[in-house]
């Protein structure tokens, strides 16, 4: 899912809207759902994590939980659904 459609779904999880190449200018509103301004969607996309962010995160998240299952220490539930793919 495009960062700028996640940014418009943190402000209005009911939002229809279809977009092409991620490009903000490029929205188009669908089915009745009211038009966001560019700039509170902007303003949103900060909070988005980028793919290289996301990827990290994963990453991390996963040598923590190796090393607490090597050190017999409790997962967090995030910890133990990257373990299965969840």
């Amino acid at each position: 899912m495009s960062r700028v459609i996640k940014a418009i779904l943190n402000i209005n999880p009911n939002a229809e809207v279809s977009i092409a190449n991620d490009d903000i200018d490029t929205l188009i509103w669908e089915n009745g759902t009211t038009p966001i301004a560019k700039a509170d969607i902007e303003a949103e996309l900060v909070n988005i994590p980028t793919e290289e962010e996301e990827r990290t995160a994963k990453e991390n998240l996963k040598a923590s939980a190796k090393a607490k299952l090597i050190a017999g220490e409790a997962l967090t539930e995030d910890e133990a659904n990257v373990i299965i793919g969840g």
